[in-house]
């Protein structure tokens, strides 16, 4: 989702824009698909593929000397902090060690004094939060392997600028949603069932932690915040959010108003369940198995 927004505001503002894809048997370019020059026959304009992986330092080190880029935006990794448990040596390689293989690449290439770059941290380092709001201050306290790999990315980067004098920032972006977010994130799939029920092609969907609290925004905005970020006379590390939270039931309720149902919640827990008010339908069930390890 954030790659295809940045690209799209990039190329708006007349730069070449170079992105890196993983190798896959499907195709998995469908978010980018309409900056091609022409995307029937995947012809490049101003937006450049290269294959390539954040586990792969040679791929790295050849694209970017190759390139010569101004500004990297390292918005690569294994994001699904659910998945993350499931994943956890994986997400490390990627978010954490990857990060540290971009870096070390632009170092490499003798690239250290002139370009400048972005890495996508997280509101998932603040975890079990230590103050609210949180700030750029705020403690750290992760509580998922995406959260710890986030981590090492963070100070990693940190690690660069002050070592190296690398014009290198965090963005520490709280949750932002877009229709181009993934189908196994909790906000599409809430709007994607919701969807289908209205019209006849589900009855009913599973969610976990009803009371979980998020701060939402919209990738398109978060995107020019990264931008802005790298535009400073100075490096700094900045947090990213609305400073509004909302519920996972609320999303839930505010969304099958759209298609003019109300939700009623009955029982506790994992017996909980949401009913139409006006059919008497049961839509929403919880199950066990969409609960994070560590809740947030």
């Amino acid at each position: 989702q954030d790659g295809s927004y940045l690209a799209e505001f990039l190329l708006e503002k007349g730069y070449e824009v170079h992105g890196i894809v993983r190798r896959s048997s499907s195709f998995n370019t469908g978010r980018i698909e309409h900056l091609y020059k022409n995307p029937q026959a995947h012809i490049e304009g101003n937006m450049k593929l290269h294959y390539g992986d954040l586990t792969d330092s040679t791929c790295l080190v050849k694209i970017i000397n190759e390139v010569k880029p101004s500004e990297i935006y390292n918005l690569g990794a294994q994001s699904h902090v659910k998945i993350s448990f499931d994943l956890a040596e994986y997400t490390a390689d990627v978010d954490g060690v990857g990060t540290l293989r971009l870096l070390d690449a632009i170092k490499t290439c003798g690239l250290i004094n002139s370009v400048k770059f972005y890495q996508a941290s997280t509101s998932e380092l603040f975890g079990k939060v230590q103050e609210i709001p949180q700030k750029e201050t705020t403690p750290f306290y992760p509580r998922s392997p995406y959260g710890a790999a986030k981590l090492y990315a963070y100070w990693i980067v940190v690690n660069f600028r002050e070592a190296y004098n690398l014009f290198a920032v965090n963005g520490i972006l709280f949750n932002h949603e877009s229709p181009r977010r993934g189908a196994n994130f909790v906000t599409r799939k809430i709007s994607r069932s919701v969807a289908k029920i209205h019209l006849g092609q589900l009855d009913c969907f599973s969610l976990g932690n009803l009371d979980a609290k998020r701060d939402w925004g919209h990738a398109r905005d978060y995107v020019e915040a990264m931008w802005l970020m790298l535009q400073t006379d100075e490096p700094e590390d900045f947090v990213i959010a609305t400073g509004e939270v909302h519920s996972v039931r609320e999303f839930v309720e505010k969304s099958f108003k759209h298609i003019g149902k109300t939700i009623v919640w009955e029982g506790k827990n994992e017996n909980e369940v949401g009913r139409c008010k006006e059919t008497g339908k049961i839509h929403v069930t919880v199950n066990h198995k969409y609960y994070r390890p560590t809740e947030v």
